[in-house]
């Protein structure tokens, strides 16, 4: 069987890639570390985007386990465009997957880079993997999996938040393990 942790980062001082935590998400990276550090990972795979790599490092280091950095895992870009209705867009999305704004991705686009993250760790040797991303691509992932899973689901993430997807002969459940 495989275990795969879903992690959204912790709490950020914004968007962009190089935000960092702010002092309660560099708290709760501490926090993740010890409600993780029991669990036998093998591999951590994160966002490159500096909040990612801040909020699952203090368990790296506890584990003394490199992180690998993958693009993929990047958030998704609804649009290079400033769109002041941009909550509104960003609902659509999860209605129309192919629905696609300048310059960005479509929500089937996000999606099926994330997967290719995760069908990559199911055919890996690692038992016990951990992945650090963001909210609204961490949401096209378990929409992949939960179709029902949409725009209200996606509002209430947390930061930090955890769940564990389990494979066990190709049959994938998914469980929401941090109660931040």
């Amino acid at each position: 069987m495989k275990k795969i942790y879903l992690i959204r980062h912790c709490e950020a001082e914004g968007q962009p890639p190089e935000a960092k935590l702010t002092e309660r998400g560099l708290k709760q990276a501490l926090e993740l570390s010890w409600f993780l550090s029991d669990r036998k990972i093998d591999r951590i795979i994160a966002s490159p985007y500096k909040r990612a790599i801040q909020s699952i490092q203090p368990l790296a280091q506890r584990l003394n386990i490199e992180i690998k950095t993958d693009q993929r895992l990047i958030e998704r870009v609804l649009s290079t465009t400033n769109l002041s209705d941009w909550f509104e867009k960003l609902k659509t999305t999860f209605d129309d997957l192919e629905l696609k704004f300048e310059g960005g991705e479509s929500s089937q686009e996000a999606m099926k880079r994330i997967v290719e993250v995760l069908e990559e760790v199911f055919n890996s040797e690692s038992k016990k993997t951990i992945i650090v991303t963001h909210g609204n691509i961490l949401s096209l992932l378990l929409k992949y999996f939960n179709n029902d899973f949409g725009f209200e689901d996606w509002r209430n993430l947390s930061n930090p938040d955890v769940f564990l997807l389990k494979n066990e002969d190709n049959k994938v459940t998914i469980e929401r393990i941090w109660k931040g």
